[in-house]
């Protein structure tokens, strides 16, 4: 994924230095060249040659060290990284940063970055919450630096409070927002529906479907990494929320056309991916449900066709994609659910195909358009989110 890519880890002086050894290794697994600096300070609290034996790469930090691959190696450097991220950047280093001080090998070369640069703080609660601190992160943002808000919880003194640095699963998805993809989907807004809507029959019990909501919440995380503001509508998924996307859950098929329709107007793209519940019980209102020698008799009525209401109020401009789960006549039936529901493209797949169920990792699509229809090959959910991005954007 980040095959071509560099980024450089900026290492201060804070306990919280052991967890970018394992952000780095996680980084080479994604094939990306990794090199990382220090300060003096930090050295005490992880050794340069664990940085060293992960990247492959020499661990930089004094300023004027003469064994190094370049003539100028923090000119070189910056010239090269595509991100660089601070991490733990302490208190010490934020206001060296922001008061434009070069005096150590790490604030050099942050300064002498085009990039973008990540700062991620890390120290003490108090000192966190101290206004000079605070005035200097700000100070950062104004300068167009991204913040990574640290977390709250047990600090190194036992204490209980923000100012702990996250964990390196989040600062890698910092990275891959800023450089796993191109950006060809920037200024576009996407509303992504994911997960099975849940029709209750009583307090206990409730009508829907197996799906995870794995494909709309891959659609989503690939939207946002590609650029896009995007909104994903959530019923019950069983997977994460992806960071950085905008998250609003619902429970019904009703919850969920409401906040779409709601919100439909000043979207570019809409993908229904979630798998709504086709019925809702009517007794359960009314307090009609009958039950006789064990057996429950329900009354039933119809949910709301999102995707035929969608279709009906497509503005201009506007893409409108859908998904298509069937078990017979797959492409007959999906183009006829393209032409009656008015969209512009539907994904189908079938439950009979094998790693194209409910609730795999993986999926097999057919991308069926008025122009035609293309063929995917079994792929992650992940790939063939970006597969069906590819045919949107084209």
């Amino acid at each position: 994924m980040l095959k071509g890519k560099t980024v450089v880890l900026a290492v201060s002086g804070s306990i919280a230095a052991y967890k970018i050894a394992n952000l780095a290794r996680m980084l080479k697994k994604l094939h990306c060249n990794v090199t990382v600096m220090m300060t003096q300070n930090s050295t005490n609290f992880i050794n340069p040659i664990t940085f060293e034996t992960i990247t492959s790469n020499k661990c930089l930090i004094d300023t004027f060290d003469r064994n190094f691959q370049y003539s100028v190696e923090h000119v070189a450097l910056a010239k090269q990284a595509d991100v660089v991220l601070v991490a733990p950047a302490s208190a010490n280093v934020i206001a060296k940063i922001a008061y434009g001080i070069a005096d150590d090998m790490l604030t050099t070369t942050v300064m002498a970055c085009p990039c973008k640069k990540i700062i991620a703080p890390a120290m003490n609660h108090n000192m966190y919450h101290n206004p000079i601190v605070q005035d200097n992160i700000e100070k950062l943002r104004k300068y167009g630096y991204e913040i990574v808000a640290p977390d709250n919880g047990m600090l190194a003194n036992g204490d209980i409070g923000d100012g702990r640095m996250p964990d390196e699963e989040v600062l890698l998805e910092y990275i891959l927002k800023e450089i796993a993809y191109e950006k060809d989907m920037a200024g576009k807004k996407v509303l992504v529906t994911a997960g099975a809507t849940r029709e209750a029959i009583d307090p206990v019990r409730f009508i829907t479907n197996h799906s995870s909501g794995k494909m709309g919440v891959a659609l989503a995380k690939a939207a946002m990494l590609r650029g896009a503001e995007v909104t994903l509508v959530a019923a019950h998924t069983d997977v994460a929320y992806p960071m950085f996307v905008k998250t609003v859950p619902v429970v019904s098929a009703e919850d969920m056309f409401r906040v779409v329709s709601q919100n439909a107007a000043e979207q570019d793209i809409i993908i229904k991916a979630a798998a709504v519940a086709d019925y809702t019980p009517v007794s359960v209102a009314e307090g009609k449900i009958k039950k006789k020698d064990g057996d429950m008799s329900i009354e039933l009525k119809r949910t709301k066709d999102i995707l035929r209401y969608l279709g009906e109020n497509k503005k201009e401009g506007q893409f409108i994609c859908g998904f298509s789960m069937e078990t017979d006549n797959v492409i007959e039936n999906s183009k006829a659910k393209l032409t009656k529901k008015n969209c512009d493209m539907i994904c189908a797949n079938s439950l009979r195909t094998k790693g194209a169920g409910f609730g795999t990792d993986t999926n097999v699509i057919t991308l069926i358009t008025r122009q035609g229809e293309t063929e995917l090959e079994m792929m992650t959910k992940e790939q063939a989110a970006h597969r069906i991005l590819d045919e949107i954007i084209k």
